[in-house]
């Protein structure tokens, strides 16, 4: 079983910017069920992906991803998933022995800046770099599922 987990803060300033490059995300939800479990689709440039992702535990929960054809993950996105569809510049920032995902929202979520890390172990301690600020792991509003069904915009 493939297993998450992460960390998430809130992005401080614009330091950020200049230690790494980004790529555009287009991502889209097939299923967001109340207990947490999400189906998703997920276009980056011609690589295309479904992730089926458990509830989350504290800050794990079960992943699974599996490789699809673009072309499908542009229908799937254009005509089944669920909107708005979450847009996004996604920087990836190496920090010491870690990288940094850096999410800078756009569309209805614009505005909104989060820092994800990912660790092998719940209790894996981190040094926060200087542009990391408030941790939001613990907030379900930061979960890009709950940012398709309620924007940043409408908060």
């Amino acid at each position: 079983m493939g297993v998450e987990i992460e960390r998430k803060f809130l992005v401080k300033g614009d330091r950020w910017r200049s230690l790494g490059s980004s790529e555009f995300y287009r991502q889209g939800y097939l299923t967001t069920a109340q207990d947490g479990c999400t189906v998703r689709v997920r276009l980056v440039g011609d690589r295309a992906c479904v992730t089926i992702k458990g509830r989350t535990v504290g800050n794990r929960r079960a992943e699974f991803e599996y490789a699809i054809p673009a072309a499908d993950a542009e229908e799937m996105l254009d005509t089944l998933c669920q909107k708005p569809l979450i847009e996004k510049n996604r920087y990836k920032i190496l920090s010491g022995s870690l990288v940094w995902e850096v999410d800078e929202f756009m569309g209805e979520n614009a505005g909104l800046i989060v820092a994800e890390v990912e660790l092998s172990d719940p209790q894996q301690v981190i040094d926060l770099p200087d542009w990391v600020g408030e941790e939001v792991s613990g907030d379900p509003r930061y979960f890009n599922a709950y940012l398709a069904q309620q924007p940043f915009s409408q908060w």
